[in-house]
């Protein structure tokens, strides 16, 4: 039996892929991840899913070694994700450094490797949200804070990497939009929008956006990519089964909705008429504040990816109904 090994699989994208996987007879999957404090709620992430081995990640590289020849793919979800961290070396470390080392690894062992890029890497958006993977349109890109460059850096290294001939055979760098859905309890304050304003609405208490600032759109119209993480968990299963190089490829939904939408999707799943209210946007993120992303999904299209993206509405009423009007939140 082959294993694909998930790191950060215990996380809240990571942990969606695995029990996408797990739910597969064909495979062993096995997770590589920190899980901390039963309080914090981690391990209830994979509580549902028949994961048959975990490695710390202190002893990654021992147990790649222990493995070579029984691994079969690596989806690489661990990461430092939090935009807000501020120590430079340890995002540094985790996201580029360890990166590279599994790249290597998957490159030097012949297997797949699909790791976890970000949307952050556009910046500000202002050469848009297209995922060209020629060297020269990456290089023009600025991301806005030190998790985005990082992920920025490992882009480059791979785009480089691959033309030199130094790839696994086949491989996806991931630039997930807004995703939101099952298992981000313990995000804290990194989780989605909906997920912060759920106990609000479920009070019946009206929920907070913020003020637009910008002429060009409403209160509440300042629009993004929201993607339902079941529809992440569902390009990753493809690309492993379709033995696909991807290269660089945006993971987003190709259309824009408004966070207005997003709360009237809550309160529709509900049973609720909308109640908002809108509050200045904090002046510390205020000038770098993004009024617009959208993911153009054109690449992952013409690879032969073909099913649709779940729209807002459904994708929140299935997160709502199913988890978190639920005793157990966890898928």
């Amino acid at each position: 039996m082959s294993i694909i090994l998930v790191t950060g699989g215990a996380g809240f994208i990571g942990s969606n892929i695995v029990a996408r996987l797990a739910a597969r007879s064909d495979i062993d999957v096995a997770v590589c991840d920190y899980f901390g404090a039963a309080d914090d709620g981690k391990w209830r992430n994979l509580a549902k899913h028949p994961v048959m081995d975990f490695v710390e990640p202190a002893h990654l590289d021992g147990y790649l070694r222990d493995r070579a020849g029984a691994i079969s793919a690596i989806v690489h979800m661990g990461a430092i994700s939090a935009t807000t961290e501020t120590d430079v070396d340890l995002i540094v470390r985790t996201n580029q450094i360890l990166t590279r080392r599994l790249w290597d690894w998957c490159a030097n062992e012949r297997i797949p490797f699909v790791y976890a890029s970000s949307a952050a890497t556009y910046g500000d958006g202002e050469h848009g949200f297209t995922d060209d993977n020629s060297f020269e349109a990456l290089q023009k890109l600025r991301p806005l804070n030190a998790y985005g460059w990082s992920k920025y850096a490992f882009d480059l290294f791979a785009i480089r990497s691959a033309a030199r001939g130094h790839m696994p055979p086949h491989w996806a760098g991931l630039k997930f939009f807004n995703v939101y859905g099952p298992n981000e309890q313990h995000k804290g304050g990194q989780k989605s929008v909906v997920a912060h304003m759920y106990p609000k609405a479920a009070a019946r208490e009206p929920v907070t956006l913020f003020r637009s600032h910008n002429p060009n759109y409403s209160d509440g119209g300042q629009l993004r990519d929201f993607i339902y993480v079941k529809d992440c968990a569902d390009v990753v299963e493809w690309l492993l089964t379709a033995e696909r190089t991807a290269g660089i490829v945006n993971v987003g939904t190709g259309k824009a909705r408004t966070f207005s939408d997003l709360a009237a999707s809550l309160y529709a799943a509900l049973g609720q008429s909308p109640n908002i209210q809108f509050v200045d946007t904090p002046v510390t993120i205020r000038e770098k504040y993004q009024y617009f992303t959208e993911a153009d999904m054109s690449r992952l299209r013409v690879l032969g990816y073909e099913k649709q993206f779940t729209p807002i509405e459904a994708g929140v009423a299935d997160y709502v109904t199913r988890y978190l009007a639920s005793e157990d939140p966890h898928a």
